[in-house]
């Protein structure tokens, strides 16, 4: 029997106070693009802003010669096509679960159909990854509105003392505005971001026309000449072009925010062109004036337009941010559910997306830490040296997982699938040991966050799952409960009692305790258990289904959508 106690579930048009109101296809299919620019591509869009200065950084000792500009240009490009648009928009984005990305949701994937001699391995890897995740998302905060503040040292010196406290403010702001939700988040953000990128694609054409034979070191030629020419120093010098693909992991992550498509179309239509003019001219201006590479970015712009430019990369850089923290979230609520950390408030932001969530306890719990690591490290070259190790790290972690998902999952070809996995670490495990000689210079600080967050989870795993072996050994099945106190029924007291469970099998242990401890029963018993699922609502009649198990017994389902 169901019996439907909750009315007929709003419609958004209802919620909005409005009736639905009909979008045409093109601004339909543009929303999700616009909005996927304001909270997924703010990390890796940033990048620009210190990459390249930090390729000439004095820890790397590279003069700016022409080979070694078309080397780093050549490593940049093919990074960002090899581990951007192939490794993770083409390959990693095909493992979703029910549309979630991330770290975690490939550790459950690929512990499915795994031999069980590997899964408790997988599970291991995934955690640690998880772990290094929460360690960079401290730090891209930090590291991104520092290094567009910073340009305010170029406009003029006067302002270097008022760079941290802006920063504080602007970070500030930028946790304070994530109760609204991703959604509105990324309405706000994407007009903003649409004109970033253009601004780098437009500055970068400009100094490329000035220069156009900077586009010669698209010719892999010039990366394997770099490395055959500097040797130890080509592989250092891998730290720093690492920094172009940071936000890989936090794009991933935020695919259940808004989908694959939107992410594939902005990156491919918008994101990768602008990205690539503007790492390029980078590259034609200091061919043309070495003394660039003090800030090559800000040095692109105008003279009347760079006091704009800080303020257009400050909006852009707490964008940045908006990534890798939509990231977390989606991050923790995954680890929730799975059992890896404990029960907290979740936060639905949006109508229609599941996706879309806020975590408070997460949201200023994160803040605290990124106002540490501000004061801590004061300048975005003291947190390049951190920047890198953790994400370089979970790339690693994400190349293996990925390929068990591919073959056990997928059911992928064996000799096909190492192929891949041996193509992509030949990528991945260079980038991670170039950042792991960051270790002392501050590449300890994510590797100490993640192996905190990793202790956290696997112990509340571990611990969670001692605790139900234990209850499971002390409860007996309902049906069998049922049977015997039909055969020795104990004393009735009036009333109806309601017992919360997990899981419709076995006997809550509370009215174990009860019938052990006060040796009487109600009249009426109610065992009830709440189950949500990944849609907005559920359908009335769907919303409650009752059981009657005996006369004095009932069972009684309830269903909901995640609002």
């Amino acid at each position: 029997m169901r019996v439907n106690i909750s009315g007929a579930s709003p419609t958004v048009g209802e919620i909005d106070g409005a009736g639905p109101t009909p979008h045409p296809r093109v601004r339909q299919a543009a929303a999700p693009v616009i909005g996927a620019l304001g909270v997924v591509f703010g990390d890796i869009g940033t990048s620009p802003l210190y990459t390249f200065k930090e390729c000439f950084s004095p820890h790397v000792g590279l003069p700016p010669t022409q080979e070694v500009i078309f080397g780093f240009l050549s490593l940049i490009f093919w990074s960002l096509i090899l581990v951007v648009s192939l490794k993770y928009l083409a390959f990693v984005l095909r493992a979703d679960n029910r549309g979630e990305g991330g770290i975690l949701t490939l550790m459950s994937l690929a512990g499915r159909n795994t031999p069980q001699s590997i899964t408790t391995l997988l599970l291991i890897l995934g955690l640690i990854g998880g772990g290094f995740f929460y360690g960079e998302v401290v730090i891209t905060p930090a590291m991104s509105v520092l290094s567009a503040l910073e340009g305010l040292q170029v406009a003029t010196p006067v302002l270097t003392p008022y760079i941290l406290p802006l920063a504080v403010v602007v970070l500030t702001l930028l946790f304070f505005i994530q109760k609204h939700g991703t959604a509105n988040v990324g309405r706000l953000f994407g007009p903003i971001m649409l004109i970033w990128f253009g601004s780098l694609g437009l500055l970068g054409l400009m100094a490329i026309i000035q220069h156009p034979d900077v586009l010669a070191a698209v010719h892999p030629k010039w990366a394997l000449k770099f490395f055959a020419d500097h040797k130890w120093v080509g592989f250092v010098a891998l730290g720093s072009v690492v920094l172009a693909i940071t936000g890989v992991e936090a794009l991933y992550a935020d695919m259940g925010h808004f989908g694959k498509l939107p992410i594939r179309l902005a990156w491919f239509a918008i994101v990768l062109p602008a990205l690539l003019l503007n790492y390029f001219g980078q590259g034609a201006l200091i061919l043309k004036d070495p003394t660039a590479v003090k800030n090559p970015f800000f040095l692109l712009a105008p003279d009347w337009a760079l006091v704009p430019m800080v303020i257009m990369a400050t909006l852009a850089t707490v964008i940045a941010s908006q990534a890798v923290i939509s990231g977390v979230f989606s991050l923790t609520r995954q680890a929730v559910r799975l059992g890896y950390l404990p029960g907290m408030t979740i936060k639905h932001t949006s109508e229609s997306e599941a996706g879309q969530i806020y975590l408070p306890f997460i949201n200023w719990m994160l803040f605290a830490a990124v106002l540490v690591v501000v004061m801590a490290f004061r300048e975005s070259s003291n947190l390049a040296a951190a920047y890198g190790i953790a994400v370089t790290g979970t790339m690693v972690i994400t190349t293996i997982l990925v390929c068990c998902v591919a073959r056990y999952n997928w059911d992928w070809p064996q000799l096909l699938v190492r192929v891949i996995l041996v193509a992509l670490l030949i990528i991945d495990i260079p980038f991670f040991a170039a950042n792991a000689l960051k270790l002392l210079a501050g590449g300890w600080l994510p590797l100490a966050l993640g192996c905190v967050m990793f202790t956290v989870m696997a112990t509340w795993k571990w611990e969670r799952f001692l605790l139900f072996r234990q209850i499971s050994r002390m409860s007996m099945p309902l049906e069998a409960f049922i049977a015997a106190l039909a055969k020795d029924n104990p004393a009735r007291v009036p009333g109806t009692a309601i017992y919360m469970a997990r899981t419709q099998q076995g006997v809550p242990h509370a009215l174990l305790h009860n019938l052990k401890h006060n040796k009487v029963l109600h009249e009426r018993v109610v065992i009830m258990t709440f189950r949500t699922q990944d849609i907005p609502y559920v359908e009335p009649d769907q919303h409650v289904e009752i059981e009657r198990l005996s006369d004095t017994f009932w069972r009684i389902s309830a269903t909901y959508g995640f609002h």
